[in-house]
């Protein structure tokens, strides 16, 4: 035969072959026709491929040998089982619609076996729990005489009992779904029989979706869909408006009785009226019917507390089983198996609605709720809330009692309540999330969603909520294309979210671990926790808390079970399992679901397991990934913010419930009465940016310059899903916004200067432009010279665009300056607008000169800055030297608008005479000043010549200057250093006269410093010293110092300062030279012990603050003897002088030793008379109180040391014009205080400037002649007849006090 013989041939047969072969083989005999017409030898691989034929047709053949003989009970599907077989041969779809009872469930299969179905491939039979598929597979293989495994198999997850010979294979429709991954065209099959469509699980949603599309692709494929008499008809338009067939059941007659109880809708049926209703309605059954009790109830723990209360009270009438889906197979077959002994009670939940059919049942209470999953696409919560169920399940549940013979069906709620409930359950792909799906359908390549054949398409918000969940691990990019985590993830048969912890787990060498905990998350908590033994089971699961972590309490469960099991024996196990709370069965699920995972990841995705022992940090990153929704953030003291403003709590029963963590993450977020986290651990913000970097939002703000990085910097805040991660984290500006970047270098470190480096035009133009700059500061315009703009686009136009920093202009610089090295350097040509030639320096000097002072002078235009204007740079230890007046005359170039605006603040009555104020300022400028004395004295005098008009000193309002017109005056340190400025020259002395004159004091000292001296030994004392130190003047005022027992040399900074020490220090330099004479002057002086007590008693001067030293009496009148005769009235710098000062008044001295200390006594003893009578009147009296000062300022403690004899003379007078004002006052007391009020402000006047003066300089008021102006002024007012010498009156001491 041929090849190309050959080839027909085997393509005839391919019809005969198994339906999983077929495919392949046909693309091979594609392949080799191909190539045979190409002239290629293929009768080689022709024989290869006709042995594949043949060994794929035997087997079918054998295949439907095997088939067993087929027997029918008597069933009503029976009844149309030829009619079914022929719709089956006829078309690819079959809705069979069956009530309760038809058999359509174990019958079907059969009848697909009876006409050759199975033979090609498995007939597949979905349930949608794996005890229905398991009890149904049992019930087949028990019909067809079969052990079960061979002709009749089952496989549901972590059990698979099927065969090579297997022809009918019970599963869930999640074990059919999971298979489509491996084998997208289910090419193993050659019928598929969905069982329960109705029920509308999402499964069955997408299966029947996934049919619809793989159907055309497989037009040898049958497909039958099972119903009961619930809407069949949407069914079959589906599916291409598919033939229906309705199959009576058999049923009898059930009793419907209400008996309502109340029960809040959201509430579980462990309350006590719901659980005395059921008790009652056990009571009521008891004596109305015989057989089995079947009770609906929604889960677990309330089966739990109704099998309690059922033992409590039936007192072994029954026997009570529980049956849920997550009880050992020996459990749930107990139900199955009825013994025929006690009457059994069933306690359920909706397992048993459909598909089981639970032998012996008449009677069933339905208590009409159930826990039904919702999901949120707001707070991404899958919740399991109580709910009412609806019309047609609770008509389902009330079937399961009809089977056997006739039933009563006791439902706990009222009939009105029944009518009012939904007709149907609402499709699960309606209510819950949809990632999984999505997921799925992308690894087949079903294309989108939304052009997806669902039954009933989903909401599109669901939708999108599902493509968010995948997004959210990195399952889908933003285009909605499958990753290559993604790829992964759908070859894992956990939820999308655990799946990705696995893969995460894998890059972080912890997938030992998290395998463990993800299966453990997988199904539900082992730990029990009865409500009677809620402290016990808290006590037990203690030792199982992990520090920090939730999730290591699983690991810890794991190897404590593991440990116990390799000593224990399964009886032993299961009771450690049950002294410890924990549920076995959950346990060895939890076992399987691992071994299941761990075969994934060992085999189709070939991960290693980490054979070290992970971190905390590993794990819980590896963790991470898939529970980004469920991070939260404590903001209060036990609520936290957590994904997209959700708020929540740690679950009590959490282990990390009192520790409070800054960040946590849970494995679940659950809505009850509150929003609670279960399962938490605590983690940082930085793991969830790496894990999270693909869903992260970014915001930017606050561009900046880095003078130290030479780069722009900005804050990045990082917010997953609105919850903030970092708040102000500082990145470089460039990886943001690379040309802003670019621009904020050129401008900040360019343009402005604020950059660090050494390349040489930085430095040439900093420097140029300082220079050039300084024209406009001088000369107050911003016109002078090229502004910033022109700067920038001088360095824009040769930088190129790839320069956003100075790493990459430096790299640029260096290459682009080898072929220019001129490039970036600037002219002053480049920069001058104009000829700033009229800037000169006599009108904008760089220093100012006062006397042997030079101080610097510097200028800034920049209106409202603190040194805008002239400023003249004043060293500390100079401060104490200046005044006020020199400094009002600023510099030439700004005296013009400084006078106009003097002028022009002048009161009107005064200024108009001076109009236009430009015009008369620039003719009194013609003569041009000196810049001494008083610039207001000046511009007065000024103008008075030129209009005749005089303006009073006190008219000149200097508040009308803006500061530009005033000198700032800035004080600097030693080094140089900023201490401060301002424009209040006193203000500034005032404050730092101590640190000034301290400051000064130590420069001075190096310079000239005598000491110990007991005679004139060192050289003559100019009045002014200057001396230079470390490049700098300095101008002080040498003085000689009084030491006590020798006298000292040294320069003082203030002339003031220095005359008054230099004085002191000459009286005990002469009295070192005159220690004989000083001697008998003590002792034979007229002193008198009365004189003495008055001088010891007198208290401190209230006015003057510093403390006068005095040596006790009879030396400070000593030392004003000396002062008298040799110092006062005598200059004496020299040695010269002093000794010629000496050798001609010494012949005075006794003379004058003897006036002096009579006039002293005198005045002590009239003074001590006349406090005494003072005193004594009331000191409450105005005149009195004047007295009191008046002698307070005469008679003070050390006055002696401060008067002059040529004052203290005075005394014995002006202490009779007191004792002649105490006469008058007494007579004549409102004229004594006219006379007072005279005279009081010049008082104020003097005193007042006394106590001012004195924080800045050393002041001694008796040196004053106003002090003794004031004085005459009180004798000729109060005692006329003691004249005065020299006239006196208010008139001329205010115009002394003016001048």
């Amino acid at each position: 035969m041929s090849s190309k013989e050959l080839i027909q041939q085997l393509s005839k047969n391919l019809a005969k072959t198994l339906n999983k072969d077929r495919q392949p083989i046909k693309r091979q005999l594609d392949r080799l026709r191909s190539e045979l017409q190409k002239g290629k030898e293929v009768k080689d691989k022709l024989a290869q491929l006709e042995l594949k034929l043949k060994l794929s047709i035997e087997k079918r053949n054998a295949r439907l040998n095997s088939f067993p003989a087929l027997e029918y009970p008597d069933l009503p599907v029976t009844a149309k089982k030829d009619e079914i077989a022929e719709l089956i041969q006829k078309n690819q779809v079959v809705i069979l619609c069956g009530e309760t009872g038809s058999g359509k469930t174990t019958q079907l299969p059969k009848i697909c076996l009876e006409i050759g179905r199975g033979a090609a491939g498995l007939i597949g039979h979905t349930q949608p729990r794996r005890i229905a598929a398991r009890t149904v597979a049992d019930r087949i293989a028990e019909e067809l005489k079969q052990p079960i495994g061979k002709a009749v198999g089952y496989k549901i997850r972590f059990n698979d009992r099927t065969h090579d010979s297997t022809l009918v294979k019970l599963m869930t429709d999640g074990i059919l779904l999971a298979e489509s991954q491996n084998d997208p065209y289910l090419t193993q099959y050659d019928t598929i029989i969905i069982d329960e469509a109705h029920e509308r699980s999402l499964n069955i949603d997408f299966l029947l979706g996934y049919m619809r599309w793989l159907l055309p692709r497989r037009p040898d494929l049958k497909l039958i869909i099972t119903s009961a008499t619930i809407d069949p008809e949407r069914f079959s338009t589906h599916f291409f408006d598919a033939p229906i067939i309705n199959v009576s059941g058999r049923t009898f007659p059930v009793e419907m009785r209400y008996r309502p109880i109340e029960q809040e809708e959201d509430s579980d049926e462990t309350t006590n009226d719901v659980q005395q209703g059921i008790l009652d309605a056990v009571d009521e059954l008891h004596h109305d019917i015989s057989g089995d009790i079947l009770i609906f109830l929604s889960g677990e723990r309330d089966i739990r507390e109704t099998d309690e209360s059922l033992r409590k009270h039936n007192h072994g009438r029954y026997d009570v089983l529980p049956l849920y889906s997550k009880l050992s197979v020996s459990e749930q077959e107990r139900v199955f198996k009825n013994n025929g002994g006690k009457r059994r009670i069933v306690l359920a939940t909706n397992v048993a609605e459909t598909s089981l059919t639970v032998p012996g049942i008449r009677s069933v209470i339905d208590v009409g709720h159930a826990r039904i999953s919702r999901y949120s696409h707001r707070s991404k919560i899958q919740r399991l809330p109580i709910e009412k169920v609806s019309q047609a399940s609770a008509n389902q549940r009330a079937g399961r009692c009809g089977r056997v013979a006739e039933g009563i069906c006791i439902r706990l709620y009222s009939k009105d309540d029944y009518l009012a409930r939904a007709e149907f359950t609402e499709p699960e792909i309606k209510r819950t999330s949809l990632a999984s799906v999505i997921l799925q359908m992308s690894a087949l390549k079903l294309g989108d969603i939304r052009d997806f054949p669902f039954v009933e398409p989903p909401e599109d918000k669901m939708i999108r909520d599902g493509l968010s969940s995948l997004q959210e691990v990195n399952a889908l990019d933003k285009a909605g294309k499958l990753t290559v985590v993604g790829q992964q993830l759908a070859k894992l048969p956990v939820d999308p979210k655990l799946a990705r912890m696995l893969i995460e787990a894998k890059e972080l060498s912890c997938l030992n671990e998290v395998s463990i905990i993800v299966s453990g998350l997988s199904v539900q908590d082992p730990r029990e926790k009865p409500a009677d033994k809620m402290q016990q089971a808290d006590a037990k699961h203690a030792e199982f808390i992990a520090e920090g972590s939730d999730f290591l309490s699983f690991l810890n469960i794991w190897k404590t079970f593991e440990e116990r099991k390799k000593h224990l024996s399964n009886n032993q196990l299961r009771k450690w399992c049950k002294q410890h709370f924990l549920s076995y069965v959950r346990l060895r699920e939890w076992q399987d679901v691992h071994t299941q995972i761990s075969q994934v990841i060992k085999g189709e995705l070939k991960f290693k397991l980490n054979s070290t022992e992970a971190s905390y940090e590993a794990i819980h990153q590896a963790l991470l990934p898939g529970l980004l929704s469920n991070i939260g953030f404590r903001h209060e003291q036990y609520e936290y913010l957590g994904a997209r403003n959700l708020k929540f709590f740690i679950f009590p029963g959490s282990g990390q419930h009192k520790l409070k963590p800054k960040w946590i993450m849970a494995s679940e977020q659950v809505e009850t009465s509150k929003v609670y986290g279960r399962c938490v651990a605590r983690v940082e913000p930085q793991w969830i940016e790496r894990c999270a970097e693909h869903l992260i939002k970014k915001n930017y703000f606050d561009p900046h310059w880095e003078k130290k990085a030479a780069r722009g910097g900005i804050y990045e805040r990082s917010l997953l899903f609105g919850l903030t991660l970092q708040a102000r984290r500082k990145i470089p500006y460039e990886n943001v916004d690379p040309k802003a970047a670019r621009q904020m270098f050129i401008r900040n470190a360019l343009v402005e200067h604020d950059y660090q480096t050494r390349a040489p035009f930085f430095k040439a133009n900093e420097a140029l432009l300082e220079e050039v700059g300084y024209i406009q500061h001088k000369g107050r315009r911003v016109d002078l010279i090229e502004d910033e703009e022109w700067l920038y686009e001088f360095y824009d136009q040769k930088i190129p665009e790839t320069v956003v920093n100075g790493i990459t202009f430096d790299q640029w610089r260096k290459k682009a300056e080898h072929e220019q090295p001129k490039l970036l350097y600037l002219t002053k040509e480049d920069l001058t607008r104009t000829d700033e030639g009229h800037i000169s320096s006599w009108e904008y000097p760089d220093e100012k000169k006062l006397g042997r002072l030079t101080l610097e002078l510097q200028y800034r235009f920049d209106l409202g800055h603190e040194e805008d204007g002239v400023t003249v740079i004043i060293p500390v230890h100079q401060l104490n030297q200046l005044t006020e007046q020199p400094f009002e005359w600023l510099v030439p170039g700004l005296l013009t608008e400084k006078c106009v605006a003097l002028v022009k603040g002048l009161p009107k009555n005064l200024r108009k005479h001076f109009v236009p104020v430009p015009n008369t300022v620039e003719r009194c400028l013609e003569v041009e000043p000196d810049g001494k004395g008083s610039l207001y004295e000046w511009l007065s005098m000024r103008l008075r010549k030129l209009t005749g008009e005089a303006i009073p000193l006190t008219e000149w309002n200097t508040a009308v200057l803006t500061d530009h017109l005033r000198m700032n005056f800035r004080v600097i340190d030693e080094e140089g250093k900023h201490l401060d400025n301002g424009r209040d020259l006193k203000a500034l002395q005032q404050k730092y006269t101590q640190a000034a004159g301290n400051s000064f004091n130590q420069l001075a000292e190096d310079e000239l410093n005598f000491s110990g001296c007991i005679q004139w030994a060192f050289d003559d004392l100019p009045e002014v010293y200057q001396f230079e130190q470390s490049g700098q003047e300095f101008i002080g005022y040498p003085a000689i110092i009084d030491e006590g027992d020798a006298v000292g040399v040294r320069i003082l900074d203030t002339q003031e300062k220095a005359a008054v020490l230099h004085e002191q220090g000459l009286v005990r330099l002469f009295q070192l030279q005159l220690k004989k004479e000083a001697k008998y002057i003590l002792k034979n002086l007229p002193f008198s012990p009365e004189s003495e007590l008055a001088y010891n008693r007198l208290v401190a001067h209230a006015d003057l603050t510093k403390d006068i030293v005095s040596q006790g009496y009879k030396n400070d009148v000593l030392s004003l003897i000396i002062k008298s005769v040799f110092v006062s009235e005598n200059t004496i710098r020299t040695k010269a002088q002093f000794d010629k000062v000496l050798s001609d008044n010494k012949a005075e001295l006794m003379n004058l030793a003897t006036k002096i200390g009579d006039a002293v006594v005198a005045s002590l003893s009239q003074y001590t008379q006349i406090k005494l009578r003072l005193d004594r009147l009331p000191q409450n009296d105005v005149s009195v109180q004047d007295v009191q000062k008046q002698l307070a300022r005469l008679f003070y403690q050390g006055f002696l040391t401060l008067s002059a004899y040529e004052n203290l003379r005075h005394y014995p007078r002006y202490l009779k014009a007191i004792d002649s004002r105490l006469e008058n006052m007494l007579q004549q007391p409102i004229k004594d205080q006219q006379k007072m009020q005279e005279m009081a402000r010049f008082q104020q006047w003097f005193w007042q400037d006394i106590v001012k003066r004195q924080k800045n300089e050393i002041v001694n008021p008796e040196r004053e002649n106003f002090r003794w102006m004031i004085e005459e002024l009180r004798v000729s007012l109060f005692a006329q007849q003691l004249r005065t010498p020299y006239p006196v009156s208010a008139k001329r001491l205010e115009k002394a006090w003016n001048s």
